[in-house]
């Protein structure tokens, strides 16, 4: 079942109205994510204020739902003595048939039947979840907590096609998936052919083939009745289906199953359809009147057969939809902490704490690979605009904005000042927490776009820094400690020569028709600090990925002394203790799995705490050295598989393995990889870009990256590709001969603007003149003031055609979905193929973890795969 976006709060309505103080706690099962963790924080939040019990669940991957619906699901249910109740999936479980996995249809871990079966279990789960494509059994199917009547599924009150309506009334149980305004829009075509499946019949060629038989037996006794046998063929048909009903009784199995499907008047509906069989009176040859005149047997048949290929036909036809759907590939949608929003703001609970939570789960969509849709612009708009009537910006702030010198907000406006301001944020990595020079280094967009994995990249930043009239020694010193004119006229300086370097949407434009375009948001907590939305999300999602403190980078763990001596003596004092012959080369402390931390529920409760939006901003800031750590490794081995050249490019992607150095085990992690892997897939693409290469529709930028986990013996493997890539600023990267001819383009321009003025001017000159004699030869006054007035220009001095097909190019992808990532079914297609020993476990599907003496077939099978669609 879903819930349409228009009645997003009927079921949280429907909840506060049961919810009593002996009713049991909802559970929130939340992935390890940014944006799940916000929106559980809204909905935590929402919870708290209605007096509604409930528990949180960290769940990293589909084994731990799969045991926590043991451990919390079943129990609510009525057959195992509960009352029902309510469970939250945010961020997991769209993809896949949730009620098998969460145990609710009814079947043991072997496969048997549970006595009693699964009705009326009284569990509703509602899955809010970004991960597209749909698993259309949650969306359209029928739950295993409604009853069957002589083995149909009865109707559901108040639900129609899937779809939750004015009438429904909760507590059978069942999974409700909250529409994003997607599904009614964009799977017509899908709902349509999943219901029609559901009504149809099952039919093979098998199934045909038995009937050709049994019009060959037809047609031999035809050859032996009577020349006026037209009622008696009629009788003998009549026969026939008396014997065949017979044959059903004394244990038959062809000629029954063959009645029963293509008779499906007495057939038995298919479980999960919501009605009968609609080809019910085409097959049935008793319905035929008995005025009409039989035709002869043969025609009969030919017309019966001829219409169960129809019908096979038909339901190949639906299938395929179906498969076209589920291959396409995955995608991400609306954010979750988005839609979560939109539930608080219906119940009228619009704040600051609410909208920056939104603001952050949408920041970090932004900068994961899949993206958060093709409506991730207009969220943006929708965001400011929600900001804007929130937070007033004074109109001397207001008028400041709209100018070249808008600068990014460091501080904020008075101790007290809580508020959420609009910011034309740069992209360079945590600017207000680091030098604007490690800041521009750091930054995936712009060390991508200016190489600086090599000399010559760092020399193209040092000439750029001078180009913009900022010393070496001045860009290295704290952001916040920085000239405070060069702080103004960054913006304005950037913009001046973004252009030259192939760095167009570094920085947000001038303002124009469509507003504080591409803005940032930014949020102060009084005189306590000031962070923007994206630096929060990167932090965050450091946490969840290396934790907080320096222990996973080898290069900077030292003892606890309050000292912090870094130097070569204090890092020989610090030497792992070697090995002894009796340990195997292993630290014993981690042969014991109960001395192994829960890093999982650590690290979530420490991105929890962050995100609180009162008192999170001390574990925010202390978390900012690991994700600047994280962020210098990327920058480290990115830039080895780059300069290196240790990519390999097979048919259908590239190829990079991290098998040894000192940040191998920052790796491991797969959030971490997939940020190193988007790294180097942008990188690829600026190359490609730049040497006029054109893109295969996103085939050159597909990307496998595996790390090496030796502890484990696994590879763990990622696959990126199909998108703009990390951080991608939706702006066409263009090749070198592209700039140059771009730059003469503009020259050319501007020479024929300075010609069209000096001609303008020279004609109201001439005016002028021929306006002082006629008015000398009339006796009258001159007066120069009437001609002021001047022709209007043909063209605005500061347009950009170029400028201009690029907003167009962005507005038509806004429209248009581009290529999606297909590695998790080529994944799954590999094993099946190969028989590799793999473990697939993360909602992100194209993370996968392969055994280490299987990883190279693993990756001789996948280069033969479609990975991106």
């Amino acid at each position: 079942m879903y819930l349409p976006r228009t009645d997003i709060t009927r079921l949280y309505s429907n909840l506060l109205k049961t919810t009593h103080p002996s009713s049991s706690p909802v559970q929130i099962l939340t992935a390890l994510s940014v944006d799940s963790i916000c929106a559980t924080r809204i909905l935590v939040s929402l919870f708290k204020r209605d007096f509604i019990p409930h528990k949180i669940q960290p769940v990293s991957g589909y084994a731990d739902l799969q045991k926590f619906g043991q451990e919390l699901v079943l129990p609510l249910t009525r057959q195992r003595g509960g009352d029902g109740g309510t469970v939250v999936c945010l961020g997991l479980g769209g993809a896949v048939p949730l009620e098998e996995v969460l145990g609710l249809d009814g079947r043991t871990e072997s496969g048997d039947t549970v006595e009693g079966g699964m009705e009326n279990h009284g569990v509703e789960i509602w899955v809010v979840d970004s991960h597209r494509p749909w698993n259309l059994e949650n969306v359209f199917g029928v739950s295993f907590a409604v009853p069957e009547v002589d083995g149909v599924a009865a109707r559901r009150p108040g639900v129609q096609q899937g779809r939750i309506g004015p009438s429904y009334k909760p507590g059978m149980g069942g999974v409700i998936v909250f529409d994003d305004g997607d599904l009614e829009e964009l799977l017509q075509a899908e709902k349509e052919a999943y219901f029609a499946l559901q009504e149809m019949p099952e039919i093979t060629d098998d199934d045909i083939a038995l009937v050709a038989d049994d019009d060959d037996d037809e047609q031999q006794e035809e050859g032996e009745g009577d020349s006026n046998a037209g009622q008696k063929r009629k009788r003998g048909a009549d026969s026939d289906d008396e014997d065949g009903f017979a044959s059903d009784s004394d244990g038959g199995k062809e000629r029954p199953q063959r009645r029963r499907r293509s008779n499906s008047s007495t057939s038995v509906p298919i479980p999960s359809s919501p009605g009968g069989n609609p080809l019910s009176g085409q097959l049935d040859v008793a319905s035929t009147p008995q005025n009409m005149a039989s035709s002869p047997p043969r025609l009969k048949n030919a017309s019966a057969k001829q219409k169960m290929r129809q019908l096979l036909r038909l339901r190949r036809k639906h299938e395929s939809t179906l498969d076209k759907y589920y291959d396409v590939g995955t995608s991400g949608a609306e954010p979750v902490s988005s839609i979560m929003y939109s539930l608080a703001s219906e119940l009228g609970r619009e704040e600051n704490e609410l909208l920056w939570l939104a603001i952050v789960g949408i920041s970090a969509m932004l900068l994961s690979p899949s993206g958060a849709g093709p409506r991730i612009n207009c969220m943006r708009i929708v965001l400011q605009d929600e900001v804007r009537r929130l937070n007033p910006i004074p109109e001397a702030e207001l008028l400041k904005s709209q100018s070249a010198e808008a600068t990014i907000p460091t501080t904020a406006r008075s101790p007290t000042d809580n508020g959420i301001r609009l910011s034309p944020e740069p992209r360079f990595l945590l600017i207000r927490h680091w030098s604007l020079y490690d800041a521009m280094r750091h930054s995936p967009y712009l060390a991508t776009r200016l190489h600086l994995w090599s000399d010559q990249g760092m020399k193209r930043l040092h000439k750029l820094l001078a180009k913009m009239g900022i010393s070496l020694a001045e860009a290295g010193q704290g952001y916040l400690h920085m000239n405070t004119d060069v702080k103004q006229t960054l913006r304005k300086r950037i913009l001046r020569w973004a252009a030259q370097y192939n760095l167009e949407g570094l920085v947000p434009g001038d303002n124009g028709p469509r507003g504080m375009e591409n803005w940032g948001f930014v949020r102060s907590w009084g005189w306590a600090g000031t962070l923007s939305a994206e630096d929060v999300a990167i932090v965050v999602g450091a946490i969840l990925e290396v934790g907080t403190d320096h222990s996973i980078f080898p290069h900077l763990k030292f003892d606890n002394r309050p000292s912090t001596d870094f130097n070569y003596n204090a890092r020989m004092r610090n030497l792992p203790t070697p090995p002894h012959s009796s340990d195997d080369g292993m630290d014993s402390s981690f042969h014991d799995p109960s001395d192994v931390p829960d890093f999982v529920t650590q690290r979530f409760y420490r991105a929890y705490d962050a995100l609180e939006p009162r008192v999170g901003l001390k574990t925010l800031q202390k978390s900012i050295p690991p994700a600047q750590d994280l962020y210098r490794a990327i920058l480290r081995v990115g830039s080895y598989l780059i300069s290196k050249k240790v990519l390999r490019h097979l048919r259908s992607f590239r190829i990079g393995v991290v098998r040894e150095g000192s940040d191998l085990y920052v790796f491991t992690h797969p959030g971490a990889l997939v940020r190193l892997a988007s790294w180097v897939a942008e990188a690829v693409a600026v190359l490609e870009a730049e040497a006029g290469k054109k893109n295969r529709k996103g085939k050159d930028e597909a990307l496998v990256l595996g790390a090496l986990d030796e502890s484990r013996s696994v590879y763990v493997v990622v696959g990126v590709g199909g998108g703009p890539g990390w951080n991608g600023s939706g702006k066409k990267i263009r090749s070198k001969a592209e700039i140059k001819e771009r730059e003469e383009k503009k020259k050319r321009k501007e020479a024929e603007r300075a010609a069209k003025r000096a001609e303008a001017a020279r004609k109201r000159e001439e005016r002028r003149r021929l306006r002082r004699e006629r008015n000398a030869a009339n006796g009258l006054d001159s007066d120069d003031d009437e001609d002021s007035e001047s022709e209007p220009e043909t063209e605005d001095e500061d347009s950009d055609p170029d400028a201009d097909s690029d907003d167009e190019d962005a507005s038509a992808g806004r429209k248009k979905m581009g290529p999606t990532n297909r590695f998790g079914q080529a994944f799954q297609e590999v094993v099946e193929q190969t028989g590799a020993r793999v473990r697939i476990d993360s909602f992100e599907h194209s993370v996968v973890e392969v055994k280490k003496e299987d990883f190279s077939g693993f990756l001789e099978a996948l280069s033969s795969k479609t990975v991106v669609s």
